[in-house]
């Protein structure tokens, strides 16, 4: 059974997805501030995060980052801002996805199921055969033990950050646009998915690229797409 922690200070929204998240199955913790939410992080084994971002205290975006420091679970940010820069500043700070006020229960549910969908698939260590590893150049990705390297040292991807190169470096050379990223890693439509993407590869970029501005191996094709090139 999956733990998930909700945390919003508003107490009503907190039991409100408490109910629906229960009915699918789920165990829920609560917490009603950024600071509550680390507290319950370092004593329990959460699957998955839905965090408020207008919170006293501790915030969810200062949460959030003090969270991504040494977490790598799913998180979904909630907030009543819907502006595309309040968006992307939930992406930035690490998470896997974002969801406004007012919103569907059963759209959450849904996003609720496909984070930890990938979730655990990134954590699954099943598969040992040779077909495991994928390299260009110094990078290499181990998918048996879900690990990302870079000339030998260790990158630390969140499970969006892994899928997504992971799909590019098994596709060397082939330019995938951003709907076709977006719709193989989300599982869903894409509609408005440019910033969600764009904000994912730039953090790709910024964790295996020596210099992200001049890219070795995620590079754009302007126009088309992103691709990651196939080196010797």
């Amino acid at each position: 059974m999956a733990k998930i922690l909700v945390c919003d200070d508003d107490k009503d929204i907190v039991e409100a997805i408490d109910i629906y998240l229960t009915q699918e199955g789920y165990e829920v913790l609560k917490a009603y501030d950024g600071d509550e939410a680390i507290k319950v992080l370092k004593s329990n084994e959460v699957d998955l995060l839905i965090m408020d971002v207008m919170m006293p205290r501790l915030d969810g975006i200062r949460a959030t980052l003090k969270i991504r420091e040494n977490m790598s679970l799913p998180i979904i940010i909630l907030s009543a801002k819907s502006e595309d820069a309040d968006k992307i500043l939930g992406l930035n700070i690490g998470a896997d996805d974002y969801i406004t006020k007012p919103f569907n229960p059963l759209e959450l549910v849904a996003r609720v199921k496909s984070q930890l969908r990938r979730y655990t698939q990134l954590g699954s260590t099943a598969r040992s055969d040779n077909q495991s590893e994928f390299r260009t150049g110094g990078l290499v990705i181990r998918d048996d033990l879900k690990e990302v390297t870079v000339d030998g040292e260790k990158v630390k991807l969140t499970p969006i950050e892994y899928n997504i190169l992971l799909l590019l470096v098994k596709n060397q050379g082939k330019v995938f646009s951003i709907n076709q990223i977006y719709e193989n890693i989300w599982n869903e439509e894409a509609i408005g998915a440019d910033n969600t993407v764009a904000v994912h590869i730039r953090h790709i970029r910024e964790k295996i690229e020596i210099n992200p501005k001049e890219p070795r191996y995620l590079k754009v094709v302007w126009g088309v797409g992103y691709k990651v090139e196939k080196i010797g």
